[in-house]
């Protein structure tokens, strides 16, 4: 069985995208702040369109947001 966790660079990302809020980021890809706050601090995994859709937001590969550290 493998073990591992996803990290990512959302906070990172939103910072330099003229300091966006993660409100904004939830508006932008429908979710709850919460949701983004959660995904942001490791305690929840997005699913595959959530992942996609907020490297969208941000025109990064998935892979260049989200990180599978084993």
């Amino acid at each position: 069985m493998i073990n591992g966790k996803i990290t990512n660079q959302i906070r990172v990302l939103r910072f330099k995208h003229s300091e966006m809020t993660q409100q904004e980021l939830a508006d932008l890809v429908g979710v709850t702040r919460q949701t983004i706050n959660a995904i942001e601090a490791a305690k929840y995994s997005p699913s595959l369109e959530l992942a996609f859709k907020i490297a969208a937001v941000f025109e990064k590969p998935l892979e260049d947001v989200f990180r599978y550290d084993r």
